[in-house]
C-alpha cells in the first residue's frame, strides 16, 4: 500500500463512501473527526480501527 492510498483493510462499503465525500488518500484523513467519517454511510467502527492504525504508522491521527 502507498502511503496515500486507502487501507484496503477498510471494507469496499467504506472506501467507496470516503471517496463520495472527497478523501481518496490516508493523508488527506488526517484531523478529520472521527464523528463525521461515522456519519459517511458504509463507514463503521471497523474501518474507523484500520485508519486509525494506518494513520497512526505515519505519526498521523484522526481527531
Amino acid at each position: 500500500m502507498s502511503q496515500f492510498d486507502l487501507p484496503r483493510g477498510i471494507g469496499r462499503p467504506a472506501t467507496g463512501a470516503l471517496e463520495l465525500a472527497g478523501y481518496t488518500r490516508l493523508d488527506q484523513l488526517a484531523g478529520v473527526p472521527e464523528k463525521e467519517l461515522l456519519a459517511l454511510h458504509g463507514v463503521g467502527p471497523k474501518a474507523i480501527r484500520v485508519l486509525k492504525e494506518a494513520l497512526a504508522e505515519r505519526g498521523l491521527g484522526l481527531s
